[in-house]
């Protein structure tokens, strides 16, 4: 259960976050119209990772030293950062954005299935069980694929491999970087860092498409990487210091709502009953997979939410 805030500046930056991360959606449809998917992919990750840097050097924090620990934050990148954004910037090119939002949405369902397949996951009780099935017949819901005007296309399926990357992501990091002494900024930092490289190689392979600069696309991938990915890594960061990641997770409820009605109000995309219905299905499927046993005295770790949307 999600504990009440400590002050009204944390609602406030929470609120804020929430639109930050939410409205990423919005912006990549935009940037569609100018710029291929791996170009937005690259810049985002450029953006966000000068401001991220900027961060540390006022915070007087380092970048990891060793190679270790940057050899996995690279993997850590490919699956965290450049995969899912070239795949939700592949999906949208189909798919609306406010159900790209939505399908995002099920990162921690993927989370889950990965915990429990590698046995790292043990919280195997009759109530996240049911929210795992709950959550993937809320995607179900969406998709549609008994009816002909369905979601069930590549698009929606690359937005949904993108939420698995993220969760992927979680479990490679849990794995074999928590516990090294670094702080959640050096190591999304580093991510950022290394998923810069990596969309700089992949630009020549699918970022060499003609651009078209017109100024939409090009202030709506400025946003993207400034404020949708360093600011509100670094809202967020403040946010988990404040009240922890537990309350910190309250925010991850608010994307897809704030992803499906500003697709609504800027883009003038449809506000589907399917959709909406699906939507909350799947919240409340991961509210589900949230809880834990009430027998459970020891502290048991939240689930990170700082993915990179």
């Amino acid at each position: 259960m999600v504990c009440a805030v400590n002050s009204s500046g944390t609602l406030v930056r929470m609120g804020v976050l929430a639109l930050l991360w939410g409205s990423s959606f919005l912006w990549i449809k935009i940037a569609l119209t100018g710029l291929s998917p791996v170009q937005i992919a690259f810049t985002r990750s450029l953006l966000g990772a000068l401001v991220l840097v900027v961060f540390l050097r006022v915070t007087r924090q380092r970048l990891p030293r060793d190679r270790r620990s940057w050899a996995h934050l690279l993997v850590a990148s490919l699956f965290g950062t450049t995969l899912p954004f070239v795949l939700f910037a592949l999906g949208e090119q189909t798919v609306d954005s406010g159900v790209a939002g939505v399908l995002n949405a099920t990162t921690p369902l993927w989370a889950l299935v990965i915990g429990l397949a590698l046995g790292t996951e043990r919280q195997r009780n009759p109530a996240r069980v049911a929210g795992l099935a709950l959550g993937f017949a809320g995607v179900l819901v969406i998709f549609a694929p008994w009816e002909h005007a369905g979601l069930a296309s590549w698009g929606a399926l690359a937005c949904l491999a993108a939420a698995a990357s993220y969760a992927v992501c979680y479990a490679y990091i849990g794995r074999t970087v928590s516990g090294r002494g670094l702080t959640p900024v050096q190591i999304t930092a580093t991510q950022l860092i290394g998923a810069s490289g990596l969309g700089a190689l992949a630009v020549p392979v699918g970022g060499l498409q003609p651009v078209h600069p017109s100024w939409p696309p090009l202030v709506a991938v400025a946003i993207l990487g400034v404020l949708g990915t360093g600011v509100a890594l670094v809202l967020n960061y403040r946010i988990v210091e404040d009240e922890g990641p537990t309350n910190a997770t309250t925010v991850g409820y608010l994307l897809p709502v704030v992803s499906v009605l500003l697709g609504a109000l800027f883009l003038g995309e449809e506000l589907g009953v399917r959709v909406v219905i699906g939507m909350v299905v799947v919240l409340v499927g991961v509210a589900l997979t949230r809880r834990q046993p009430a027998a459970v005295v020891a502290p048991v770790p939240a689930e990170p939410l700082a993915t990179l949307k």
